[in-house]
């Protein structure tokens, strides 16, 4: 079967997207099928564009990527703010719609909003993949498409309600490439690699730093922590990154440690150093409660170590009090109660740990992209 995966994203990125995209074309393309990723030209407005994706990822070349021209204003944003990101959108959307009229492709799939205002209209055999919630017209572009492929029941629910057809929509969470976190370095040899303090309680944060995923309570509780503990925040992209530094100075958080964004391929290395890792989320944003698969979520589960997550819904579709800890979510107390316990029970810690590990096998990409595709098929 010949794919063609349109997504309007940099490659490779710092956002997790960037990730979550190259590793599905990898899986896809290891199903038998012909897969050719179509991404914008963009500028180099980070050091990563420069970097072969593939290398960067750690994935297969067994599938084609195809930059396509744009009108990118990146260089303008702080002109133009959000209009600049329209701009580049779609023409994008416009390009890449030209383009695919003279491909032929058994599936054209999806991860881009705009480009469906065009090929919705041209092509037949579409499946998107929707992450987010987005306007009522986006709504009745789905009605259009073969497909719908979303990452949890809530955002299912919601397209449901707004008149999409059960029948159309699968539920795939993220997943994870296993083989990536099978490392046999120590705890002790991952932290001096790392340059991370070897006499300290080491709480791990993975990821973006948006107001929606409640890095900030996390941060907050540290003032309810031992002396011993050291919350260390891995991500997070430019802009957000020295806004939240100037939160931790502002509130004179000293038990935080904000490294910023580190390669994919470091990852495994940081979570093996930690003693528990930490899952947050809010209840003030609906992306949060009810949308979210973070692909951190998985990683967590498959590094062994103890998790201790905001119990919303979102995360309740793959967590449960068997393989993690669970505090009320925006609330400090709670949240250093949960990281305390995970520090000092070492019975607790041990089980919930071997249950994740057990409980992510379930989730990888190959698996994701099997299960897409024989839903296609139906």
């Amino acid at each position: 079967m010949k794919i063609i995966y349109i997504a309007n994203i940099r490659i490779p990125t710092e956002m997790a997207h960037g990730l979550q995209v190259m590793k599905m074309c990898e899986a896809f393309s290891k199903h038998d099928n012909k897969l050719e990723l179509v991404v914008p030209w963009r500028f180099g407005i980070s050091d990563l564009i420069k970097k072969d994706p593939f290398e960067y990822y750690q994935v297969d070349k067994n599938f084609k990527i195809k930059r396509i021209f744009c009108f990118d204003l990146t260089p303008l944003n702080r002109f133009l703010g959000p209009i600049s990101f329209l701009i580049q959108a779609i023409s994008f959307a416009f390009f890449a719609s030209i383009y695919l009229l003279f491909k032929k492709s058994d599936i054209i799939y999806s991860r881009d909003r705009f480009s469906l205002f065009f090929i919705a209209f041209l092509k037949q055999n579409i499946v998107s993949e929707v992450h987010q919630l987005h306007r009522t017209l986006f709504t009745f572009l789905l009605k259009r498409v073969k497909k719908i492929i979303v990452i949890t029941q809530g955002l299912k629910q919601s397209l449901i309600n707004k008149g999409i057809g059960e029948e159309k929509i699968l539920v795939a969470p993220d997943g994870i490439e296993l083989k990536d976190f099978e490392i046999n370095t120590s705890k002790e040899e991952c932290r001096k690699n790392l340059g991370l303090p070897r006499n300290k309680k080491i709480i791990l944060y993975t990821g973006h730093l948006y107001k929606w995923k409640g890095v900030e309570t996390l941060a907050l509780s540290s003032k309810f922590l031992d002396p011993s503990a050291l919350i260390v925040i891995v991500g997070g992209i430019k802009w957000y990154l020295s806004s939240f530094k100037k939160f931790v100075k502002k509130n004179n958080l000293e038990k935080l440690l904000v490294l910023g964004h580190k390669e994919y391929s470091q990852i495994p290395f940081y979570l093996k150093a930690a003693d528990c890792l930490i899952l947050t989320g809010t209840q003030n944003y609906e992306t949060s409660k009810s949308y979210t698969s973070p692909m951190k979520m998985f990683e967590y589960m498959a590094s062994n170590r103890p998790i201790v997550a905001s119990e919303l819904p979102s995360f309740k579709e793959i967590l449960n009090e068997n393989n993690c800890i669970f505090v009320e979510p925006d609330n400090l107390e709670s949240m250093a109660i949960g990281i305390q316990k995970a520090l000092n029970d070492s019975v607790l810690s041990e089980s919930i740990s071997n249950q994740a590990y057990q409980d992510v096998q379930k989730y990888s990409w190959n698996d994701r992209a099997k299960a897409i595709l024989e839903f296609i098929k139906t």
